[in-house]
């Protein structure tokens, strides 16, 4: 790991992808005095105070001298249920690439809950891991110009929700009703990093 600056509120912590929800789930849980810590893909940002950033600097450094704890398992109250129609587009191709037929993939995608790591790519969208590792498929060779809003996806490891119409890349596996993003609910994002995501088969 290591600490970049990231303007005049904010440090910029590099770590591998496996680190990310454990880091997270760390500084949270920690006494540093912080504003905001926002995950993603490869980096957790740590913003405070301009007056502290000297100080937070010097404890995160401290804090990431010793190994992290692992990611916590759910906790009661931080696991969202969400019904999924499995009849995707790509449901039968990732059935190909894992090796698995199209029941056990669906069998594979709803067997354990999934972290929510971060979010990215539209408002609303969230990237899910900690799945069965057998669905993790590369994106779609050539992406759609549009995936309609609830489909469900999987890509490099991770599975995800498209919150709204968008172009997208993911294999898709089937498609829920779930509101992703509400500009008028606080908070707006159905899934939140440090959360967790149960999905379940229904046939409607």
């Amino acid at each position: 790991m290591r600490i970049l600056p990231c303007g005049e509120t904010a440090l910029l912590v590099e770590c591998a992808p496996e680190q990310v929800a454990s880091l997270h789930a760390a500084l949270l849980a920690s006494s540093l005095q912080l504003a905001d810590v926002v995950p993603a893909a490869r980096t957790v940002l740590v913003r405070c105070a301009p007056s502290l950033l000297t100080s937070v600097r010097e404890q995160l450094e401290a804090f990431l001298s010793a190994p992290l704890p692992p990611a916590p398992a759910p906790a009661p109250g931080t696991t969202l249920t969400i019904e999924v129609r499995y009849d995707g587009p790509d449901l039968e191709r990732v059935a190909v690439l894992t090796g698995l037929d199209a029941t056990d993939v669906v069998a594979a995608h709803t067997g354990r809950p999934w972290r929510v790591v971060f979010g990215g790519f539209a408002p609303g969208f969230a990237y899910l891991e900690g799945g069965d590792e057998r669905l993790a498929v590369p994106r779609r060779e050539t992406p759609r110009t549009e995936v309609p809003a609830g489909s469900v996806g999987l890509a490099d490891g991770y599975s995800g929700i498209y919150p709204r119409s968008s172009p997208g890349g993911w294999q898709l596996i089937g498609r829920t009703t779930a509101v992703l993003w509400d500009a008028g609910r606080e908070p707006p994002a159905l899934l939140r990093p440090g959360w967790w995501v149960r999905f379940v088969a229904v046939e409607r």
